[in-house]
C-alpha cells in the first residue's frame, strides 16, 4: 500500500504519483482511496477528468466498483494549470486520453509544491504504451503498477484485450468491450485474433 512521504509545508515540494495498470486493475480506486486520505487531512485538493470520458458520469470521476467524487472534465491539460490555483493535491484520471502537454504540466504542478496524483492505462488493446504514459512514468517520483485478475487463467494481469474488432486506439468501453489479461492469455487471444484475420 502506498503510504504519503512527509510533505514539509514549509519547503513547498511537490511531486508527482503515478498508477497505472490495465482496465479493471483498480487504478482510478487507488486514485480516489489516496484522494479522500488527502481530505481527511483537510488538503485542499481537486480531480481532473477528460471531458471526452462520460462512461459512468460527467463531472465525476467513477471505478469500476461505482466509487464517486467530483471531478472537473477539462478539454486540453493546460486547463489544470488554470484551475490548479490554492491546491495542495491535484487528482487526474484516465491520463492516457490526455494531449501531449500533460507531461509538462505536471510538472509545473510538482515545482509550485503541488502533490500531483495521476492514474491511467499504461498500455493501449495491442499492448503497446498508451499515449504521454511512458513520459508519466519517466518524470513521475512514485509509480504504482497495479494488476487485475485475468479472467481466462486467473493469473495477474497486466493487458487490456479488446473484445471488439476496432483498431480505433481510444475506445471507452467497459465489460463488454475489454477485458483482462496475463502474458499468456494476451498472447494466445491476439494468435487467435489474427489467424481468424
Amino acid at each position: 500500500m502506498f503510504l504519503e512521504p512527509y510533505l514539509d509545508q514549509q519547503s513547498q515540494t511537490g511531486w508527482i504519483e503515478l498508477v497505472c495498470g490495465c482496465m479493471f486493475s483498480g487504478k482510478t480506486e487507488e486514485l480516489l482511496r489516496r484522494i479522500r486520505r488527502v481530505e481527511i487531512a483537510r488538503q485542499p485538493a481537486k480531480i481532473f477528468k477528460p471531458k471526452m470520458d462520460i462512461r459512468y458520469a460527467k463531472a465525476e470521476v467513477v471505478s469500476h466498483n461505482q466509487t464517486a467524487m467530483q471531478a472537473i472534465p477539462v478539454r486540453v491539460s493546460g486547463e489544470i494549470l488554470e484551475q490548479a490555483k490554492g491546491c495542495q493535491v491535484i487528482g487526474i484520471d484516465e491520463a492516457q486520453f490526455f494531449d501531449t502537454e500533460l507531461p509538462s504540466v505536471v510538472n509545473q504542478l510538482a515545482h509550485q509544491g503541488i502533490r500531483v496524483i495521476i492514474s491511467g492505462l499504461d498500455m493501449d488493446f495491442e499492448g503497446k504504451p498508451f499515449g504521454v504514459m511512458p513520459e508519466l512514468m519517466a518524470i513521475a517520483d512514485f509509480v504504482t503498477k497495479v494488476k487485475a485478475v485475468c479472467t481466462r487463467c486467473g493469473s495477474p494481469a497486466s493487458f487490456s484485450f479488446r473484445l471488439h474488432q476496432s483498431e480505433q486506439q481510444v475506445l471507452l468501453g467497459e465489460k463488454e468491450s475489454y477485458e483482462p489479461l496475463c502474458r499468456r492469455c494476451f498472447q494466445q487471444a491476439m494468435q487467435k485474433r489474427h489467424n481468424l484475420q
